[in-house]
């Protein structure tokens, strides 16, 4: 579990080693150079509102200097624009080096999907598929998009589905975790159906700004509470999902967890199912206790992996939430990304590497 620190960046050279195992990465942040990028794609109307007020995302914790966007510094383009924003610097770092053989598309910025402007959300998450398109998985197949969608208006996120769901290049659909309803309320249930439906795994990723704090006392203080928090959002989410019934409603429906880490799923499960015994009553629409829906309906990403005093203990979580749950995530280009040659346990075995590492992605996605 080596991983990308602040001080010292692994760089490229070190990076380029020999890595054997062709590797699924569920998580991966392509950036927009600049914010013009996305006016190719945008109505006259909606750009000037865009470029005139921003997409007003609510939150008052930001990146720090730091780390600017959470990038890792040796990842950032010689000649400008953030990290990420280059195919021949993603391409040559990280797609050959690392033996990527797809990697998920997982945009953050300017995506809409947080914005508080509901026509501007709509605008912006089609600006963002289309963008992936001609900026990146037209240009080399091992890159396969997410849909992103304006999840907050089901209707809209719905029709955005549809219009990309047949489209070889997308392959999940992305959410946030921070919402305005908890993300297991039936609100959102239209999508689930549609993602369903056309086969695809919804993947939920952290982050999210719907003007609710992150923490339930309110806004942190620091970054690192902030980083620390998004755990506690994955926790919810999960927990959202199962209790209010979407997988009894939706069986075939597979989601993913993504940057949000996994250490703590084993104890969260172990407290719904003992609440469950004791409450079973209150919720006679679940049929399964809530452990069995998160083996059956659940998937997470590796990224980042908890890295624990006893490597045992960790060996220990990946057994109880099983090998076959586990997708291997890099988090390219961010400053904790999780290089494949040191990610995992050797003492997990090549069977199960492999698995986390390929054979899972393989099962899980759409890849024609």
């Amino acid at each position: 579990m080596d991983q990308i620190t602040l001080e010292k960046p692994q760089s490229v050279s070190q990076q380029a080693k020999s890595v054997r195992q062709a590797i699924i990465d569920a998580d991966v942040h392509p950036c927009v150079r600049e914010l013009a990028d996305l006016k190719p794609f945008m109505s006259a109307e909606h750009w000037e509102i865009l470029n005139t007020f921003g997409a007003g995302a609510r939150t008052p914790i930001g990146y720090p200097k730091a780390v600017p966007e959470a990038h890792r510094a040796d990842a950032k383009p010689a000649d400008g624009g953030m990290a990420g924003s280059s195919y021949e610097m993603m391409r040559d770092q990280y797609l050959e080096p690392l033996n990527i053989e797809y990697s998920l598309l997982s945009p953050l910025r300017q995506t809409g999907q947080s914005a508080p402007n509901p026509e501007l959300s709509r605008a912006l998450a089609r600006a963002i598929n289309h963008w992936q398109v001609e900026t990146w998985t037209s240009r080399d197949k091992r890159l396969r998009a997410s849909i992103v969608i304006p999840f907050e208006q089901p209707e809209a996120a719905v029709a955005e589905l549809e219009k990309w769901a047949d489209h070889p290049d997308f392959a999940q659909v992305l959410l946030l975790t921070r919402t305005r309803e908890p993300l297991g309320r039936q609100h959102y249930w239209p999508i689930y159906q549609a993602a369903a439906d056309r086969g695809l795994p919804v993947a939920i990723h952290v982050f999210g700004s719907p003007g609710h704090p992150s923490t339930p006392g309110g806004w942190p203080s620091f970054y690192v509470e902030e980083m620390t928090s998004h755990s506690a959002a994955c926790q919810g989410m999960v927990a959202s999902f199962i209790i209010e019934g979407v997988f009894e409603a939706i069986p075939n429906l597979n989601v993913i967890s993504l940057e949000g880490g996994f250490g703590w799923v084993p104890p969260l499960t172990w407290r719904m199912d003992r609440l469950f015994e004791r409450f079973r009553q209150e919720v006679p629409h679940l049929k399964m206790k809530p452990s069995e829906y998160l083996r059956r309906n659940f998937y997470f990403a590796t990224q980042p992996v908890e890295e624990p005093s006893q490597r045992q203990h960790l060996i220990d979580t990946i057994d109880w939430i099983g090998t076959d749950r586990l997708l291997f995530s890099s988090d390219y280009p961010h400053w904790d990304f999780d290089d494949p040659a040191n990610a995992l346990p050797k003492t997990l075995g090549e069977v199960n590497r492999a698995k986390i590492f390929r054979g899972n992605g393989l099962g899980l996605y759409r890849f024609n």
